[in-house]
């Protein structure tokens, strides 16, 4: 009987959500412990024993424990089959190139503790106007990204990738602090591509949150 799968999560956390539709994509079961960032339960003994950095998500498969989001969803791709990154180098460089813009260019800014130590340091800096502010130029230079390539029905073809699973927390975060998506076309309709997929649906925050 094979190991039992465990994700460390937070519902809201947009790297635990792009770890929960890679394993919903693959069809992979497992044990959702929930961790309350808000409550500050990453900064207890036992999750620093899982993950030293005190951040989620935290998976364990195959007798690891797998930390950051990224790195998780390439281990994924390798061991599984997954197809989450194209079969070429240059496709390959243009697929990261798209992920990590997100995930390594919008998401550390936006980041909670960031922002609400930018807001903490006093001026007019407020939490709402942050968020905006940086998810917009964000969103800007992925739009431009995207329409550099050929129209395709996902963000680097036509299925399912690295940089759709980073576009689709991203979208969520934008929306939840008033920049509207569809100012972005292209990047707007692969989002609604994806969110009609059921294994997409499934590992959305609203379906994942705790009960009170």
């Amino acid at each position: 009987m094979p190991d039992k799968i465990v994700l460390h999560d937070y519902w809201r956390s947009s790297s635990a959500y792009r770890v929960r539709m890679a394993l919903n994509l693959l069809g992979l079961k497992y044990e959702a412990r929930h961790v309350d960032l808000l409550a500050g339960q990453q900064r207890s003994e036992s999750h620093l024993q899982a993950n030293p950095q005190g951040l989620v998500p935290v998976l364990e498969i195959d007798g690891l424990r797998l930390t950051q989001s990224l790195a998780i969803i390439e281990y994924l791709d390798e061991t599984r089959l997954a197809g989450f990154l194209p079969g070429t180098p240059e496709a390959r460089a243009r697929a990261r190139a798209l992920a990590h813009a997100i995930a390594m260019e919008i998401q550390p800014v936006c980041n909670l503790r960031v922002a609400r130590h930018a807001v903490s340091l006093g001026g007019s800096a407020t939490m709402e106007g942050w968020m905006a502010h940086f998810i917009t130029l964000g969103l800007q230079g992925l739009e431009a990204l995207l329409e550099e390539g050929p129209e395709t029905a996902f963000c680097h073809g036509d299925r399912p990738g690295l940089a759709d699973l980073c576009l689709v927390p991203q979208v969520y975060n934008a929306r939840r602090w008033g920049v509207e998506p569809a100012a972005f076309p292209r990047l707007s309709a692969i989002a609604a591509r994806l969110e009609t997929l059921p294994a997409v649906a499934a590992a959305h925050p609203d379906r994942v949150r705790p009960a009170p």
